[in-house]
């Protein structure tokens, strides 16, 4: 007779080597959150919830069925010599963290100085879609984008820069709305020169002076 192990008694490394579970057994969590809530999941007005939830988690996850080195692969070295800055100002960042599952919603800012080869600038935004696209905390976000593309490229150097609002502590918790985090990470010429990572960070605000000197 085969003895299942309830999912509640597993260690963190036996549920990872758990199957994925079905979309039928996805829906039905969904609905047993919608009951422990407190709801009838008979009304109209939810019947079909857990599939749009289940739905919605493809799309709100979809970064782990994605592998972001593969993102990189394809660089160039017809670059005529360029050997200067490359930055994405402003892309658009949507995550969810996982301490409570809830939106992470701001804007990235991704530099890095090429040494030889550069790469097709819709692949930057990419990764950083693919990394946010994972549960996350903006720490390891940041960490993980500017680890990824010196990895892959090699460049003189990698610069993030990461502004979002949790609704972790905007819309419940502490209920403090208009918080900004900001988080940086810096690698090679960024970090090691203070004219090179200075020069990235007024290009990203905008203006001369940014409160990122120093």
């Amino acid at each position: 007779m085969n003895i299942v192990t309830p999912p509640s008694s597993l260690t963190p490394a036996e549920a990872s080597q758990q199957p994925r579970p079905s979309r039928e057994e996805a829906e039905a969590a969904v609905r047993t959150l919608l009951r422990w809530a407190g709801d009838d999941v008979g009304r109209e007005g939810l019947l079909d919830t857990p599939a749009r939830v289940v739905r919605a988690y493809e799309e709100f996850f979809a970064g782990y069925q994605t592998d972001p080195v593969d993102l990189l692969a394809r660089s160039f070295e017809e670059t005529d010599g360029y050997d200067e800055m490359v930055v994405l100002r402003d892309i658009r960042l949507e995550s969810h963290c996982e301490h409570h599952m809830v939106p992470i919603i701001g804007k990235a800012h991704v530099a890095y100085l090429p040494a030889g080869r550069v790469v097709g600038i819709s692949k930057l935004a990419r990764v950083v879609e693919v990394y946010a696209k994972r549960l996350q905390i903006q720490e390891k976000l940041t960490a993980q984008v500017a680890n990824c593309i010196q990895d892959v490229l090699k460049p003189k150097g990698v610069a993030v820069v990461i502004e979002a609002a949790h609704q972790c502590m905007t819309t419940r918790g502490i209920h403090k709305p208009g918080v900004t985090m900001v988080t940086s990470r810096m690698l090679g010429a960024f970090r090691d020169d203070p004219s090179t990572r200075k020069e990235f960070l007024t290009m990203i605000s905008g203006q001369r002076g940014t409160g990122f000197d120093g």
